[in-house]
């Protein structure tokens, strides 16, 4: 019934969602612990209440691309709106792979890109970041990949890559395709959106879960050159995003400062969460994400995340051989921090168990 590949690979593994009536410290996901604009509630609830919902939406998302158009100076034929960045992923991974063809990316990262290399039976070469999670520039270059992708802020890091270092390797990609996913950079000092400018093999994804509080919405733009975004268009479903999300989605836009009085909070609490997990005796990588890194060197963190779950707390565990000894923790509210260290202090200075884990999780 399905291809030999689809039936010999791993599915992708979200985090953990609570159940209906569960209460649970979320912080697995990476989503904003505040809430979008006012302004979004109100274009939703005028969708609802109109006739239009008995209609197909826009198939390019006007409205929306528009909103991002004034709001980023970018040409709206220069942007492809998406159920999510993930979307817009995949729409890449399926325009540009085939059977045998390369992608490359730095590893340890999201691992979605796996699964969708999978998917197209493309030959995937993981190139490892460096010790302090630099990009490894010249290793990326020289692999000449059909595809290569850097996230950036990378996930599970939470560290940025300097949009110049980006700029010189779309320049030495030869015009071979460079994504640059940037989920988190709302959160960041810098980002790289002036390279689509520039570049014409650069594609720049953003989505509007994170720093928008929108994860429930799935709501991604892809920036890109005008040809790459036709090319883009020819795998993408007709209709992918609902009149509902693309309302809320142009209003969100809209109301950029709200979102950027949110990302200042998460930001400050981000600073003190660094901190307190440094005193605890963690390795933090400095964060610009919405999540940090948290790391004790040999020490297997299974235990401290069963520990969380069982004091109704969720982070995210990788049982990886790169990332079995680190918890991503999401930013929450200083209170949901707060009940964090308060669960994760005795379970940090406990005396570690020797004992292995089962599980084979990745990092995504």
């Amino acid at each position: 019934m399905f291809r030999e590949s689809i039936k010999n690979m791993a599915a992708y593994r979200p985090g953990e969602q609570p159940l209906p009536g569960q209460r649970l410290i979320k912080l697995n996901t990476n989503e904003n612990p505040y809430p979008p604009s006012p302004r979004v509630r109100r274009a939703v609830a005028k969708v609802m209440a109109g006739s239009a919902l008995r209609l197909y939406p826009a198939p390019r998302a006007d409205e929306f691309v528009d909103s991002a158009a004034k709001l980023y100076s970018i040409p709206q034929n220069m942007i492809l709106a998406g159920n999510g960045s993930d979307e817009l992923l995949a729409m890449v991974f399926r325009a540009t792979l085939g059977e045998g063809d390369t992608v490359a990316y730095p590893v340890p990262t999201y691992s979605l890109y796996d699964t969708l290399a999978l998917v197209q039976e493309a030959r995937i070469l993981h190139i490892p970041l460096g010790g302090d999670f630099a990009l490894p520039l010249d290793a990326l270059a020289d692999a000449r990949a059909n595809l290569t992708i850097v996230c950036s802020p990378n996930s599970p890091s939470g560290t940025l890559t300097p949009a110049r270092d980006l700029g010189v390797l779309a320049k030495r990609l030869d015009g071979r395709l460079l994504v640059i996913d940037e989920a988190y950079v709302d959160f960041a000092g810098d980002n790289a959106l002036r390279l689509v400018r520039r570049h014409r093999n650069v594609v720049v994804l953003r989505t509007l879960s994170k720093s928008y509080s929108l994860a429930g919405m799935r709501l991604g733009l892809c920036f890109a050159h005008p040809s790459v975004i036709d090319a883009l268009m020819k795998v993408k479903d007709s209709y992918n995003l609902s009149r509902v999300a693309l309302a809320a989605g142009a209003e969100a836009l809209r109301d950029a400062a709200w979102m950027r009085r949110n990302v200042a909070k998460v930001i400050r609490t981000r600073a003190h969460t660094e901190a307190r997990l440094r005193k605890l005796g963690f390795e933090v990588p400095s964060s610009q994400a919405n999540f940090v890194l948290a790391r004790i060197r040999g020490r297997d963190m299974a235990p401290v995340a069963r520990g969380l779950r069982r004091a109704g707390i969720l982070v995210r565990h990788f049982a990886t051989p790169l990332l079995q000894d680190a918890l991503r923790i999401s930013i929450g509210t200083p209170a949901e921090m707060n009940a964090l260290f308060k669960a994760l202090e005795p379970l940090a200075r406990a005396t570690p168990s020797k004992s292995k884990p089962r599980v084979r999780a990745r990092a995504g």
